[in-house]
């Protein structure tokens, strides 16, 4: 579904039913303080372009006390907020002053997606039935699509509710989450300095995507859970966005990073909740000059049934540009992640550079995501970010991941740079894990690869 609309010449972003409304400047109506409605209306979204929403704010209240009775003037001031990503002032301005006879559909679809943004269910469907009540046939698609999105909300918040129903009443101190971004694939640190080129810098200008941590709804004992040493569920909720990460690592035009969540510096954080417009737009403040686009998701496990819901955001228009569900058992987890992998990079436009490692999807990926968490765990433990003893005792984890994808090199790779740090560290090297990559840093992959020089560091 598309996020606010505007009524103007051009064609919208997205299909979506056509509302007849008026021009913004076909009614010659005065503002208190200056020449006109539209007039005012573009000063105010210069202000918003110039991050100056006090001063817009102003200008519209300005606005409204004169001509808040035209649905176009309703419209354009919801639009421009959401666009700049000022979602809760759409809720502020319009909600008071909105009338389904006086104002149409347009501007109440623009409310009714500020609502779903802020993950307020309630009020969202008491506008949703007022829109249906006008009985517009070209609109009724389009909501039935904001009713399904308002049933995905109640059913997590249901879920949260069971979960935190099995959580403590009251914890000592408060402890915040923290999110840990990872600019590079988690296998390239620690052989950046041996082997530089197997990421190569890119040029020109690029689209900036982050991967969160994935959710897990209605998880009831999260909280506990998390503060142990992590287990395969929690693991791929990190995995799968450093796989995606390292997937766009590898391709034009992108600049990617994964967002894990800790718990302050003791463990983990596990998600029990999915992520909303305000979790979107905070993940891109963290970052040094922000992100285009965020790509989050939350999975089930039912008996070894999985679900993977997964959705791509548009951090500046704070909207949803594409929804995916993925449901896999044991027995199909690579088949299934296999074909999502190549749908979502399909979708986004990936292709492959011309410099660095070559890339090819992992023939296993359910063993690779296990491999790719259990080597993030050590780095951050290494780092200081999680205590010791949060890490993985042995390269289990690698070893498998290896083993499955014989012809990855970055499955490889990964379990040669575990190695190493655990070299440098002086930790007793699994003799197995060693075996595994010695072959490998020896084969005519790994000179395909560019990577054999690797074997002089592991000796």
């Amino acid at each position: 579904m598309g996020f606010f609309d505007r009524l103007s010449p051009r064609k919208p972003e997205v299909p979506s039913a056509a509302v007849p409304a008026m021009p913004v400047d076909a009614v010659p109506e005065k503002t208190a303080a200056a020449g006109g409605v539209l007039p005012r209306l573009t000063e105010a979204r210069a202000k918003l372009r110039a991050k100056d929403l006090p001063g817009a704010l102003a200008i519209y209240e300005e606005v409204l006390a004169a001509a808040a009775d035209r649905s176009d003037v309703m419209v354009t001031i919801s639009a421009d907020l959401g666009t700049n990503g000022h979602v809760r002032e759409i809720i502020e301005l319009l909600a008071p002053r909105y009338d389904l006879e006086k104002h149409g559909a347009a501007a109440g679809i623009n409310l009714l997606q500020a609502y779903l943004a802020t993950r307020n269910p309630e009020a969202a469907q008491h506008l949703l039935d007022l829109l249906f009540s006008l009985q517009q046939p070209a609109l009724e698609s389009r909501l039935v699509g904001f009713s399904k999105a308002i049933a995905e909300i109640y059913v997590t918040e249901g879920e949260a509710d069971h979960a935190a129903e099995h959580a403590a009443v009251a914890a000592p101190v408060e402890k915040k989450i923290n999110l840990v971004s990872i600019s590079k694939p988690v296998w390239f640190y620690g052989l950046e300095d041996h082997a530089p080129h197997l990421l190569p810098r890119k040029e020109g200008r690029v689209r900036r995507l982050a991967f969160a941590q994935l959710a897990l709804p209605g998880l009831a004992d999260a909280a506990e859970r998390a503060a142990r040493p992590e287990d395969d569920l929690g693991r791929l909720t990190r995995g799968f966005p450093l796989w995606l990460a390292e997937t766009f690592a590898s391709s034009n035009g992108f600049e990617s990073i994964a967002a894990l969540g800790v718990m302050g510096a003791e463990h983990y954080a596990l998600f029990h909740i999915e992520w909303a417009a305000e979790n979107i737009r905070q993940l891109s403040d963290s970052v040094e000059g922000g992100v285009d686009y965020v790509v989050t998701g939350a999975v089930r496990n039912r008996h070894d049934d999985f679900e993977l819901g997964v959705r791509i955001w548009e951090v500046k228009k704070s909207r949803e540009l594409k929804a995916f569900l993925v449901r896999w058992t044991p027995a199909t987890a690579d088949a299934e992640l296999g074909k999502f992998h190549e749908l979502l990079r399909t979708y986004l436009e990936w292709s492959p550079l011309s410099a660095g490692l070559p890339y090819a999807p992992p023939a296993a990926p359910s063993a690779y995501l296990q491999g790719l968490g259990a080597l993030a765990t050590d780095f951050l433990a290494e780092k200081g970010v999680l205590p010791a003893g949060q890490a993985p005792d042995g390269l289990g984890m690698l070893l498998r991941s290896a083993q499955a994808n014989p012809d990855d090199a970055r499955a490889q790779l990964a379990l040669v740079a575990a190695l190493l740090r655990r070299k440098a560290r002086g930790n007793a090297v699994d003799p197995a894990a060693l075996q595994q990559a010695s072959t490998w840093l020896a084969s005519d992959k790994a000179q395909a690869a560019d990577a054999s020089a690797l074997i002089m560091k592991l000796a």
